[in-house]
């Protein structure tokens, strides 16, 4: 017998070679029916897996991430012996699941796939599913998997085959199909019941440029109809809250092929924007301590080799800059943090000094792909809202938790109620994709653990997801479509303060090395308005939006009773703006909704006479009558209830 515990605590004995779904069916034949996937010992299995030790052992559904995961994954695999039934010259490569969905990667010869092909590949795709074709993995040695590949004379698989070693190498088998595969999939091909080819493109070969092209089929597919409908609406919704589209329409920013691709121009609306964003963020940081400082956009490249940057952002980073100095190189900044470092190295401090808390909206640079690159969302170079609080191990707790608090007044000033926090540890197989001892990691996993536990934070673990310096907890937001979001993160690191040789003078009158905690609430600025713009559909928080109120004369004949109500407002410290053009009050109005102001004035006779506005509400229509100094309060109140609360 064997001892399976589960995420509950609870503990099941089972027989030796037990599966996954033996074990869920000892829960319930309901609950099994529901099961599609597994973990065991934090290794992803199959649900057929024999279990031959003790373990811990998560069972996961549709509604859990890494379910949806094994499904995409499995789909991939359906998706590409769809493709060879229609296309047997064509040469597969790789299809990983996605976060929506998943793709294949295939050089179809001669062949073109195009728009027109979709339905065929789609109705193919579920008769082949319909049959219920288990998916059965076998391991198979290296020579075993080359000569299949060579037979195939498919050179892409053979290269991949070729950088994998002997005894680790495995096939998954359905039907009369074959894929190179690691595992993790759905137990049977029945379960997939709906899906759609969402779109081709072309993709280079292991993403190099030099490599041949290959048509990339994106999919996407579901257990029910009724969840694809879904999806497609809620897919109609996003495009029309794109915040290319909504940053076009509002003036926000803009990008120019001479000017560089990925790298965004800040209109002045925009550039508005941004700064009553930091403005916001750099008034909650003054009441919480923090010091503002600037560093430089460049750097000498030996900063970012004994910060460890070089070595694994080097290859994401823009060419090293050379100088007329022999031999004297500089890197575009491609993280704050070693910047920081050197601040905090500029003078000693003792125990009494500390924490210290140094804060910049510091600009950096990474070479992203230019086929990664999406509007503001994925750029070149993105401002954090960056902060390095250096401090002592007993301060580690509490100060970890203020800045929980900071970024949720963030989110709740903002609008951002729906999140789950995750907390990213390192891969411990992996350890040489980090830095650091065994025993740093331990207590920075340790302080960020107790942390989410006490503040009672909803959270989940991820292995693997840690920074290369430390351990973080990073805030997974859903927008209004339900879709997840990076917002946001805390990192807790004792190695960067180890490079840099920081000290501390203690009690006990002896140097010490400080704690230094990474934070960024907002994460990147470009990223952040880009998600806020789709959260909102571009109604931002009414203390946020560039223009609060629209003032709309009905003729020029109130010009003087106008500027009078625009003087008023804006003494109330309110942003406003008078159209004036010569246009009838209708088209006016129909130009303020989609300019997304959310209070239009209507200014006539009767308002004139009686001193008085009258208001209409974006999206709501008219409110009413008011006075300005009423409405005033009414706009002030509203914007200090949500600012007031840190």
């Amino acid at each position: 017998m064997i001892q399976i515990k589960l995420p509950d605590g609870s503990v099941r004995e089972m027989k030796m070679n037990s599966t996954p779904m033996d074990v869920a069916k000892d829960i319930s034949e309901g609950f099994a029916r529901n099961v599609i996937s597994a973990s065991f010992n934090n290794e992803i299995v199959e649900t057929t897996t024999q279990l031959t030790k003790d373990g811990t052992l998560i069972l996961y559904t549709w509604k859990d991430d890494l379910g949806k995961k094994a499904f995409w994954h499995s789909s991939a695999h359906v998706l590409a012996q769809t493709i060879l039934h229609f296309y047997p010259n064509a040469k597969l490569t790789i299809g990983p699941a996605i976060d929506n969905g998943f793709y294949y990667d295939v050089d179809f010869n001669e062949s073109i796939l195009t728009d027109n092909d979709f339905g065929k590949l789609e109705k193919q795709f579920l008769e082949f599913a319909r049959h219920k074709f288990e998916f059965k993995m076998r391991q198979v040695s290296k020579k075993e998997a080359l000569d299949y590949y060579k037979d195939q004379n498919n050179e892409f698989k053979v290269e991949l085959i070729e950088n994998l070693e002997d005894g680790t190498i495995s096939f998954c088998d359905h039907a009369d199909f074959t894929d190179l595969c690691r595992g993790g999939h759905i137990p049977d091909t029945g379960i997939l019941k709906a899906m759609k080819i969402m779109s081709v493109a072309g993709a280079y070969w292991r993403g190099d440029e030099k490599n041949k092209q290959l048509t990339r089929v994106y999919g996407i597919s579901f257990p029910k109809q009724k969840d694809l409908k879904e999806y497609l609406a809620l897919l109609e919704e996003a495009k029309k809250r794109d915040h290319r589209k909504l940053g076009k329409e509002l003036e926000l920013f803009t990008f120019s092929p001479r000017v560089g691709q990925g790298l965004p121009l800040w209109l002045p609306k925009g550039a508005a924007l941004r700064e009553r964003l930091e403005q916001f963020l750099k008034k909650a940081q003054k009441k919480a301590g923090y010091e503002m400082v600037i560093t430089p956009h460049i750097g000498n490249i030996e900063l970012y080799k004994i910060s460890g940057h070089y070595e694994k952002y080097g290859e994401d980073s823009f060419q090293t800059i050379g100088t007329p100095k022999d031999g004297e190189e500089y890197l575009l900044k491609p993280m704050n943090c070693p910047h920081h470092c050197e601040i905090f190295n500029t003078k000693p401090y003792s125990y009494k000094d500390l924490p210290k808390r140094f804060a910049e909206f510091g600009t950096v640079y990474r070479y992203e792909q230019s086929g990664e690159l999406h509007g503001l969302t994925r750029v070149r170079c993105f401002t954090q809202d960056d902060a390095h609080i250096f401090c002592t191990p007993e301060q580690l707790d509490q100060e970890f938790k203020n800045v929980i608090d900071l970024v949720l007044y963030v989110f709740k000033a903002l609008g951002f109620e729906n999140f789950q926090t995750q907390v990213s540890l390192r891969d411990s197989d992996k350890k040489n994709k980090y830095i650091g001892s065994d025993e740093n990691w331990k207590k920075a996993e340790d302080a960020i653990l107790k942390a989410v536990k006490d503040k009672n934070l909803d959270y989940i673990v991820k292995y693997g997801e840690a920074a290369f310096y430390g351990p973080k907890l990073d805030f997974m937001v859903k927008d209004v479509l339900g879709r997840s979001w990076q917002l946001g993160t805390i990192q807790v690191d004792y190695n960067l303060p180890e490079r840099f040789n920081l000290s501390y003078k203690g009690s006990d009158n002896q140097l010490h090395t400080p704690v230094m905690i990474h934070r960024a609430p907002f994460g990147s600025m470009e990223r952040f308005i880009a998600i806020l713009l789709e959260h909102t559909g571009g109604n931002f928080p009414l203390w946020l939006m560039p223009e609060q109120v629209i003032l709309l004369p009905i003729s020029e004949k109130y010009e003087i009773y106008t500027k009078k109500v625009l003087n008023l407002l804006e003494n109330s410290e309110i942003r406003a703006l008078v159209d004036d053009r010569n246009e009838k009050i209708g088209r006016k109005i129909r130009d303020a909704e989609m300019s997304k102001i959310p209070f239009m004035l209507i200014i006539g006779e009767k308002e004139e006479n009686n001193g008085v506005i009258s208001v209409r509400k974006h999206g709501e229509g008219d409110i009413g009558t008011f006075s300005v100094k009423d409405f005033s309060s009414l706009i002030n109140k509203e914007v200090v209830a949500v600012l007031e609360q840190f």
